[in-house]
């Protein structure tokens, strides 16, 4: 991934799924935008839970750190797309070799080196690990949208780094005046 000068126009906000999206990789799940313009769109689901935690990852990449709090954290399940990839998203820009720009302060790393940083205490203030992404299509993403699948929301740091997994889903919808647990689970249109 290249750093991107220029913002895309649903990047920066999280997709909120909504009941009816029967997926099971999507179901009821909150993805950050990460990508989006007319080849397609890439996200990473941050509500998720992976079987590993952060210090498994560090043993299977032979990275060392003492920081058992950080080693205990859980590795989310970013998507089905390259599930055997590391996605960080986090804040601040840090120089990483393979950063992708999504908002002013908001990143995503796909470089070891983030990796190797937050294991010495060095990385980034907040940060999330995912193992494989969401992608979309041309124009897929847009017709899930008309579709009712999907509410969109803006993304911000609490949403991202500060709440509980549980509680993104709806903390999100909320954001834009939704209680999602009383949208029916079927879709259609009027």
């Amino acid at each position: 991934m290249q750093m991107s000068e220029t913002l895309t126009p649903l990047a920066n906000h999280v997709l909120i799924a909504l009941p009816a999206l029967a997926d099971p990789n999507f179901s009821r799940s909150m993805t950050l935008v990460c990508q989006h313009d007319q080849e397609g769109a890439m996200g990473i689901v941050l509500n998720r839970r992976s079987e590993y935690t952060l210090g498994e990852v560090f043993r299977q990449m032979q990275i060392e750190s003492d920081d058992e709090a950080l080693c205990a954290r859980t590795v989310l399940a970013g998507g089905p797309v390259h599930p055997e990839r590391g996605f960080v998203v986090h804040d601040g820009a840090g120089g990483w070799d393979s950063s992708l720009q999504v908002a002013d302060a908001v990143f995503v790393t796909t470089s070891r080196d983030v990796l190797e940083a937050m294991a010495r205490g060095e990385g980034p203030a907040n940060a999330v690990v995912a193992l494989g992404c969401a992608g979309w299509g041309a124009g897929q993403l847009e017709h899930e949208l008309a579709e009712n699948s999907w509410l969109t929301a803006p993304a911000d740091a609490r949403l991202l780094f500060e709440l509980p997994l549980a509680k993104r889903w709806q903390a999100a919808a909320r954001r834009i005046g939704v209680d999602v647990t009383m949208v029916p689970d079927y879709a259609g249109h009027a």
